[in-house]
């Protein structure tokens, strides 16, 4: 038995799904700056960004009608923008970034406690558009968009260690960008 999740904007949502024009500007408004952060983090370009945010929304207004309320809105769209984000960046067949050593078990020596350190958001931000296309994909989905490396292993067809050596040395990569910062 599935249960039904009540979603604050159901009555928007089921405006749209009568096909109201005006109820799928409002949900656009609502979730828009949030899906097209999502998207930016993705392919770290704003113009394919937008683009893919249009994409992302189009095919979910087409797809409206298998919404069923068992998750958020929200948590559903997200999914339909990361998944168009992934099939964009195969499209454009971006080399994800691995070597030749992958992890079965996490190195011990990789636990700094980034919590402590304060830095700037822009820094960071900036950051993260250095890294290169296939570390910030896979940190941004896990890190920022809250998979699992299970999860990132199947979306991205490469293996669960490989998901898992390659946030670590994105995570390495950004404390490196960020000490030149700061050096």
């Amino acid at each position: 038995m599935t249960t039904k999740y009540e979603d604050i904007h159901r009555d928007v949502i089921e405006l749209c799904m009568k096909g109201d024009v005006a109820a799928q500007y409002k949900l656009y408004a609502l979730y828009s700056k949030a899906m097209f952060n999502i998207c930016y983090r993705m392919v770290n370009q704003q113009e394919e960004a937008e683009d893919i945010l249009q994409e992302a929304f189009t095919y979910a207004f087409r797809k409206l009608g298998s919404f069923r309320f068992e998750s958020s809105f929200g948590a559903w769209l997200k999914r339909i923008v990361v998944n168009t984000c992934i099939n964009h960046l195969k499209k454009r067949r971006v080399e994800l970034v691995y070597t030749d050593t992958s992890y079965d078990v996490m190195p011990e020596d990789d636990h700094v406690d980034y919590g402590e350190v304060q830095m700037e958001v822009q820094k960071v931000r900036k950051a993260v558009e250095q890294l290169p296309d296939g570390y910030r994909v896979i940190f941004s989905l896990y890190l920022l968009e809250g998979y699992d490396h299970r999860e990132i292993a199947g979306i991205l067809d490469i293996s669960e260690s490989t998901s898992k050596s390659q946030y670590l040395r994105a995570k390495k990569k950004i404390k490196e960008i960020l000490d030149t910062y700061e050096g």
